[in-house]
């Protein structure tokens, strides 16, 4: 079997959630922590029998996996080791962990287990606008628990930022880079608050309250970029930001178009030509496992155009760009863009230019 070298695990559980978030996330519940954690232990071991399970990168999102105890992320973390040999081996393996939910016990553990990348989301350096988001955290435990991750040996740390929030001014943004550069991480993914359906945000939008500007969320991008260049941060992909060799390999694989086994409700996956998503429900993801039923709620086969469509449009968004061979009539479906320098050309690529990443969404489209 060819082996899938990206394994994605989702852990539901949030100690708040968040008012903009529409990822499947659910109130963190130690009545049904430990048969989740049988569930998805379950999963891996079923999936384990019939994939080759060779990982070059793992990542642990949701939810908030830092939710979990150091019990429990010892527990979940010692049963995969034991299903998957090559654990050990892995190149990256990324836990993502809220401010609020960092401990030095908790990180050495993680440090013990394999884990050598942090993803913490921050969102913010003020107080006002971490309360607009209904985060947990406060800026001062940001800092702490990044010092809490060094002292703990993570030399590989992401923050996540947010910017275009309602009422958040552009001197309110710059002085977030400026408060967040001076901690010295090593990746910064940099997102434009987008109103996603099912969310407070979204009916506060649809209601008024609040109201998406395009000049602001163009503003703010710009200055991002010429801000985090000027401290050495390559932006590597529309919204994310590395210091030399410190690009996140696993988000680099969903770029490019990798195999990917996802474990966990509501875990997407790519095995082949199938594309797959767990069921939405921790309750119903559980029993499932447990009556070794389908997990899938979802799952399509994909044709080799679509793969291919799909690893264009998001290699775009890449510096690498696209390969002018997987493109042959790029002279006629970027015309115009060509034309307005929001693409350009070398003898092997086809990549966005500075203006063209304001219109990455726009350009990608026309790849369909």
């Amino acid at each position: 079997m060819r082996p899938v070298e990206h394994l994605y695990f989702h852990i539901p559980f949030c100690p708040q959630l968040c008012d903009y978030c529409s990822f499947y996330s659910e109130k963190g519940d130690a009545s049904k922590t430990q048969r989740f954690l049988d569930a998805m232990v379950a999963e891996v071991r079923e999936v384990a029998t019939r994939v080759n399970l060779q990982p070059k990168t793992v990542f642990f999102g949701g939810g908030t996996p830092s939710a979990l105890s150091v019990t429990q992320l010892d527990f979940l973390l010692g049963q995969l080791h034991d299903i998957i040999p090559s654990l050990p081996h892995t190149r990256e393996w990324t836990l993502e962990m809220n401010p609020a939910t960092v401990s030095l016990d908790k990180a050495r553990l993680l440090r013990r287990h394999g884990v050598n990348r942090i993803s913490m989301g921050v969102q913010a350096f003020d107080d006002h606008t971490l309360k607009m988001l209904n985060r947990v955290h406060d800026t001062a435990q940001v800092i702490k628990s990044f010092h809490i991750l060094r002292e703990a040996g993570f030399d590989n740390v992401n923050l996540d930022l947010m910017f275009a929030v309602p009422g958040q001014t552009l001197a309110a943004w710059e002085e977030t880079l400026e408060k967040t550069l001076a901690l010295k991480p090593d990746h910064l993914s940099c997102y434009c608050l987008t109103y996603e359906e099912d969310t407070v945000f979204w009916n506060k939008m649809k209601s008024g309250q609040f109201a998406p500007d395009d000049s602001v969320e163009a503003t703010m991008f710009v200055r991002t970029r010429e801000i985090l260049a000027a401290h050495g941060f390559d932006q590597y992909e529309i919204s994310n930001y590395a210091l030399p060799g410190r690009e996140c390999l696993h988000n680099l694989a969903y770029w490019h178009g990798a195999e990917f086994a996802g474990f966990g409700p509501s875990a997407c996956g790519t095995l082949g030509h199938l594309r797959y998503q767990n069921v939405s429900n921790t309750d119903l993801y559980c029993d499932r496992v447990e009556r070794h039923e389908c997990l899938h709620e979802f799952s399509e086969e994909l044709s080799p155009k679509t793969r291919l469509t799909e690893r264009l449009m998001f290699g775009l968004r890449t510096r690498e760009g696209v390969p002018l061979s997987d493109l042959p009539h790029f002279e006629e479906t970027f015309r115009h863009h060509l034309a307005d320098n929001l693409v350009v050309t070398d003898a092997t690529h086809l990549r966005l230019t500075p203006r063209g990443r304001l219109f990455a969404d726009e350009i990608a489209m026309a790849i369909l």
